[in-house]
């Protein structure tokens, strides 16, 4: 699931090297990925409205679904 979000957001902002991605398993079934991208490209990330984050979410939330768990996608600014 990291390599995947990593993947999409390295492909999406103008810094590739700026991509940090910290994992946390608070629960057994629940993962906590925090995306932290560089000030100026935080805009793409999101996207307009939040759809692309939205999108990143979507995908995130159908692989945790097949691995049996429950995971969520914070960015951070």
């Amino acid at each position: 699931m990291k390599e995947f979000i990593e993947f999409i957001a390295k492909h999406l902002v103008d810094n590739p090297d700026g991509v940090v991605i910290e994992e946390k398993i608070p629960e057994e079934n629940k993962v906590v990925l925090s995306l932290k991208v560089q000030a100026d490209d935080v805009g793409k990330v999101i996207g307009k409205q939040g759809k692309t984050a939205q999108a990143m979410r979507t995908l995130l939330t159908a692989i945790a679904a097949k691995e049996g768990k429950r995971a969520i996608l914070e960015i951070l600014d």
